[in-house]
């Protein structure tokens, strides 16, 4: 199973709560773990991850806390990702070439490689300030999706982007 830990999905969780507030906001860890339902020990945590990594400033003091550092845009949750857990990476042989040493005779390295490179750019065309945009309430997607893969050359049109639309 792939997924994320509890640590960057929370962190997402709490980064996504600053932006949606606007930066300039500051919250202090317990008003943080109150309105987000995430125990006080791990927001605490957290916010010291997220603020090593620059995405929060922490202020200290009577009304001191943690301001979002940067506009939600201009992070994106790969980068998150990366700088909770480190690189993004499915496999192995994705992460550190050399490791594995099914390595020289894998058939699947190369797919694994096109898909951890698929997953790591849609990760990164999502900012924080998509993520603190609640979604609509349903997508239709306008073409079917492959039940298969195809492994010919992609067309023209093979190559264009999905489109969605919302529905209502």
């Amino acid at each position: 199973m792939i997924r994320l830990t509890k640590e960057t999905d929370y962190g997402i969780v709490l980064l996504s709560h600053f932006a949606s507030e606007g930066v300039g906001s500051t919250y202090s860890a317990r008003a943080l773990a109150a309105e987000t339902q995430i125990p006080l020990p791990m927001v605490s945590k957290i916010l010291k991850v997220l603020a090593r990594q620059g995405w929060l400033v922490s202020q200290r003091g009577a009304k001191g806390g943690y301001t979002l550092a940067q506009q939600p845009d201009a992070i994106s949750v790969a980068e998150i990702i990366k700088g909770i857990e480190g690189p993004i990476a499915i496999t192995e042989c994705v992460e550190a070439p050399g490791d594995c040493r099914q390595e020289s005779v894998c058939r699947t390295r190369h797919h694994w490689k096109m898909i951890n490179r698929t997953v790591r750019k849609a990760l990164e065309t999502i900012t924080l300030s998509d993520m603190a945009t609640p979604m609509p309430d349903r997508l239709v997607a306008l073409d079917p999706a492959p039940t298969r893969f195809d492994y010919r050359a992609p067309s023209e049109e093979d190559r264009a982007p999905a489109h969605f639309l919302l529905d209502g």
